[in-house]
């Protein structure tokens, strides 16, 4: 008779085999070279920022409704995520997930605050980097204009979040950022993956959740265009809220539950 979990699982890394992974992925990332992390990480900012760009073009001028649009803009925003799976690069939201193999003290603090940085570094570098690019190619000119328009109002409504609206949809946004890269961590071939991304990054982004290096790209593209729509006092909160809650919602929703369900050192009663 077959094993229930093979029944259940098919061909795909049951969870606790995708907690080791994460775990030994923890410690090859917080320790592979300085200049291949920041190439990596340069590249995932510039992933992200297509994937945000997309965003904005396919939901400029939709009458398909708020919730469809969203949702199909969360569908095009997948590309950034793709890319960084898939394609390989380093994100610093799904590299929260390091904290896995600290908690199992397979790597130090120093060297999870290294990666961090670093990877954080090279994201908004990519960012930045990806706003030149697309301001000389003059994306915002689509459609009469009215690409720039949405990007405008996006930044704008991004930097009048609250303290406290902007910090929870961080939370939750790297909760399902997390959860994505644990479950394309489950499968073994490119499709396996790509379909693993779609749906919890679609929610995030359909839910109107904050990532902090989306924002690199969404908040200095509209103050590009017009700084006077989008507050800068505004938008440096935000990224600093937002990349906090990112922080808490990848280490302790995702990475502390998994940790605590599959890693955490056990004892064995003792024989009587």
């Amino acid at each position: 008779m077959a094993n229930p979990e093979q029944q259940v699982f098919g061909d795909a890394f049951k969870p606790a085999e995708i907690a080791q992974r994460v775990q030994q992925m923890g410690v090859a990332k917080a320790r592979a070279s300085a200049l291949t992390v920041l190439v990596l990480s340069i590249l995932a900012g510039a992933f992200v920022s297509l994937g945000a760009l997309l965003f904005i073009v396919v939901t400029t001028g939709s009458e398909l409704g708020f919730g469809i649009t969203r949702f199909i803009g969360g569908l095009a925003f997948c590309l950034g995520l793709v890319l960084v799976v898939i394609g390989g690069a380093e994100l610093f939201t799904g590299n929260n997930l390091l904290a896995m193999a600290w908690a199992s003290k397979l790597i130090d603090t120093g060297e999870v605050l290294r990666n961090w940085l670093l990877v954080y570094t090279g994201n908004v570098i990519g960012c930045l980097a990806t706003i030149i690019l697309v301001l000389l190619a003059d994306t915002a000119a689509l459609s009469g204009g009215a690409v720039g328009n949405t990007a405008i109002g996006i930044a704008a409504a991004k930097a009048d979040l609250g303290i406290m609206q902007a910090f929870v949809r961080g939370v939750l946004c790297n909760a399902l950022v997390c959860m994505a890269v644990w479950l394309a961590l489950g499968g073994h071939s490119v499709t396996d993956k790509f379909l693993a991304l779609l749906l919890p990054i679609s929610a995030f982004v359909a839910l109107g959740f904050e990532h902090s290096i989306a924002n690199w790209f969404f908040l200095p593209y509209g103050m590009m265009l017009d700084s006077a729509s989008v507050g800068f006092s505004g938008a440096v909160m935000n990224l600093i809220l937002v990349s906090i809650g990112n922080i808490l919602g990848g280490t302790l929703l995702v990475a502390g539950v998994y940790w605590l369900a599959y890693l955490r050192p056990t004892q064995l009663p003792k024989a009587s």
